[in-house]
């Protein structure tokens, strides 16, 4: 069959050589966009794909979206004002009044005629001492260190929680990653058992058991999946949609801030005892408000009347000062009360100070102890663990053991390994709660020291 002449013209046309480099460089021309284009689609995707949460990431995303930290901001801008208000005077009381207008006679209804009718304005004011006013300033700022104090005691709970939901979610992929990577070794061990019965070296029961065990690793594999979605979604409560991005490199832990010094001096760092300490300063400003309350405030009024151009306008001065007939049994017994509460609080400190101490200490001996564990299973438990799956698989190569045998070595190999890793999610969870038990340094724990009670005075 000839080739028409317009598809061979354009070939003679060249010499062979220079059609040949052509064709090398076309094809090299090719590579380098298809190369290009690669590039491009991985560097977009790249892009897109969102950067790796670190636990810091997600600690400060879950404080920015936090809703009950600017409740507690409020809560003590709200205190402020009122501490405010309360060091100012009370508002003084305007009044206007009629009096004595005549109802019958020849001068009913007359606003001049009668000596008695008068038009009243009248100024009167509270006189509040300042010590009283500064006392009751007082009790509010000091609702307002509480208010601080509860922030910071809900701050430290809200690190906690979203580093345990974080770390979470980090460890139930972990465990799906090595189950998935031991179920690949079983899958190829299963394939390796299967040929070997289509080859007459086996038996069927053999198979089976091969396919049983790659079985049960996929049942723990799905359980295993399901509980790190539901990781996500835990983590998903504090820090939104960047709960579904890929995580970054967990912390190290083998170090926490509580564990390089005693932890007696630091008790009064911890949120719940703050709490408690800025309570007792809320309970010694209301005993000073009571004992104040024991002094009475005096009350000046000044009032002008009007009376008919017949008779003489008027002034009045007056002074009230409330009368406690009965202060050994009204203001002194508030004062005691309030008293008594200081002293309930105060004391509910120190027990709850005592168990929270205990608490720590057993954290951080835990927290050691799981440090050794982890160590003791990466230098000899999984090494050992390991041997023995390599030891069963030659002995069953050289006839010497069963498949069985292998199976079992293979199974306690992997919980080891899984052991391993509940040890890890243990250890990380303690290192959580003493982490980030404590304010951060420069926190103050309490914005107002305790002071001592004041003396009850009959």
């Amino acid at each position: 069959m000839s080739i028409p002449l317009y598809m061979r013209a354009p070939m003679l046309a060249f010499p062979p050589a220079t059609f040949v480099r052509w064709s090398v460089a076309l094809r090299a021309l090719g590579t380098a966009l298809l190369a290009a284009s690669l590039c491009g689609r991985t560097f977009a995707q790249a892009t897109n794909s969102p950067p790796p949460l670190t636990l810091q990431a997600a600690l400060r995303a879950a404080e920015v979206r936090s809703q009950t930290l600017k409740g507690q901001d409020a809560a003590a801008r709200s205190a402020r004002e009122l501490a405010i208000a309360a060091g100012r005077l009370p508002d003084p009381m305007l009044r206007l009044s009629l009096d004595n207008l005549p109802t019958d006679g020849a001068k009913s209804f007359s606003l001049t005629e009668d000596f008695m009718t008068q038009r009243s304005v009248s100024l009167t004011q509270t006189l509040t001492r300042e010590e009283k006013r500064q006392a009751r300033s007082a009790r509010f700022e000091r609702d307002g260190d509480a208010a601080q104090a509860m922030r910071r005691m809900q701050l430290s709970a809200l690190r906690r929680q979203t580093a345990l939901a974080w770390f979470d979610r980090y460890y139930r992929h972990q465990l799906v990653v090595l189950l998935s990577r031991q179920r690949d070794e079983l899958a190829l061990q299963s394939k390796v058992v299967e040929a070997g019965f289509r080859a007459g070296r086996g038996s069927q029961a053999e198979v089976f058991v091969a396919r049983s065990e790659v079985a049960r690793i996929d049942d723990r594999i799905l359980e295993s999946r399901a509980r790190l979605a539901s990781a996500e979604i835990s983590l998903a409560r504090w820090v939104g949609d960047l709960a579904s991005a890929p995580l970054g490199n967990a912390p190290s832990l083998s170090r926490n801030r509580l564990a390089t010094a005693a932890l007696a001096p630091q008790l009064d760092q911890h949120p719940d005892i703050a709490l408690m300490a800025s309570r007792e300063a809320v309970a010694l400003a209301e005993s000073e408000v009571a004992r104040q309350d024991r002094i009475t405030d005096w009350t000046v009024s000044l009032m002008y009347s009007q009376r008919g151009p017949a008779f003489s306008n008027m002034v009045t001065v007056g002074v009230s000062v409330p009368w406690q007939w009965d202060q050994r049994n009204r203001q002194d017994r508030e004062l005691a009360a309030k008293l008594a509460k200081v002293e309930q609080v105060r004391a509910e400190r120190e027990e709850v100070g005592r168990e929270r101490l205990a608490q720590m200490q057993s954290w951080l001996s835990t927290w050691q102890s799981n440090l050794v564990r982890m160590d003791d299973y990466d230098k000899t438990l999984i090494v050992l663990a390991s041997e023995r799956t390599h030891a069963a698989m030659a002995d069953n190569r050289g006839g010497k053991g069963s498949l069985s045998a292998v199976f079992d070595a293979r199974r306690r190999e992997i919980d080891t390994r899984v052991e391993r890793l509940r040890i890890e999610m243990e250890t990380a969870a303690l290192w959580v709660e003493l982490e980030f038990l404590m304010p951060e340094t420069g926190t103050p724990a309490t914005a107002t020291p305790v002071a001592t009670l004041p003396e009850q005075t009959q």
